[in-house]
């Protein structure tokens, strides 16, 4: 055997370890961020909130809804839930389960491209180019019966919407979007008469397209949380996420950063003093057609929204 021989080969054994890695642990693997904001007024008392995103789930996976489940001990303010919770035109029982829990505290959601339609093959290399876009849309999900049962439960439909809440004690804004992936977003304007109230206006988006957080923050939105980018899916270590599937700068992947108006790929070090705080997760799942992850562990996210200067 000569030595390109070997070569080829360790590297063929190499891919199909890493390949294994990939598909049967890390993706499985699931963890919860922690992360404090420092976003409230001075001297407010601290509130928390549970993200999640990106479940993409179907019937059959019950450690993942177990998990999901497991995450009402934390005992959370408030839930945002930014979409994507299907993969499966039978997984809105299977997503209710996983949610029980966390239906019975404040809520917030908004639906992504896969809460609309059903996952079909791809090319995974489509997504190394800028042909994210192309090819959406497929079998419609029954995303009625889903919006039905967050909304039933006291969950609050962030479509396009506005909505004020009171969580624990504290007067907050919201303002969200449907998916921007979709072209979906219609980003809700203000009556004459309507102004913020409350002590912190949160944007909510599935995708974070630079469109709409730069709408967001313009409109005074003091945080915004997002998902949809699985933080790359798959990364290289030491380096990162190599796309986003948007037009979001690959540093913000995953994570909490700084976003202003014209932010773009400036990294967080250049942020006014009164920028913006961004929390993007790289969410709980994959696409059943690409059931990997690498150097990108599947989460969701405890906020801890502080006090500004604590």
């Amino acid at each position: 055997m000569n030595g390109l021989t070997r070569t080829a080969l360790g590297a063929l054994a190499f891919g199909a370890t890493g390949l294994g890695y990939a598909s049967l642990i890390e993706r499985n693997a699931f963890a919860l961020r922690r992360y404090t904001v420092p976003v409230l007024p001075h001297g407010a008392a601290p509130l928390r909130v549970l993200h999640l995103s990106d479940l993409h789930l179907v019937p059959r996976q019950r450690r993942k809804i177990e998990w999901v489940r497991g995450l009402a001990a934390l005992e959370p303010d408030l839930v945002v839930n930014t979409g994507d919770n299907l993969a499966d035109l039978e997984a809105v029982p299977a997503a209710v389960r996983a949610m029980e829990p966390l239906l019975e505290l404040p809520g917030v959601f908004v639906l992504g491209s896969n809460d609309y339609f059903a996952p079909s093959p791809k090319n995974p290399a489509r997504y190394l180019t800028k042909g994210y876009r192309k090819g959406l849309g497929g079998q419609p999900l029954p995303t009625s019966d889903l919006v039905d049962a967050f909304a039933k439960a006291g969950w609050v439909d962030l479509t396009n919407a506005r909505a004020a809440l009171e969580v624990a004690g504290h007067d907050l804004d919201f303002v969200g979007v449907d998916d921007p992936h979709l072209n979906y977003d219609r980003y809700p304007g203000r009556s004459g008469l309507e102004t913020p109230s409350g002590e912190l206006t949160i944007g909510v988006t599935h995708a974070p397209y630079t469109r709409v957080l730069d709408e967001m923050t313009s409109d005074g939105a003091g945080l915004v949380i997002a998902g949809h980018t699985h933080g790359g899916q798959l990364c290289v270590p030491f380096y990162g996420a190599l796309v986003t599937n948007c037009d979001l700068d690959r540093k913000r992947a995953k994570g909490v950063s700084r976003w202003w108006p014209g932010a773009g790929s400036l990294p967080s070090s250049a942020a006014p003093a009164d920028a913006a705080w961004m929390e993007v997760s790289a969410g709980l799942g994959t696409s059943p057609y690409a059931p990997v992850r690498f150097a990108c562990r599947p989460e969701a996210t405890l906020l801890t929204l502080a006090a500004k200067g604590s």
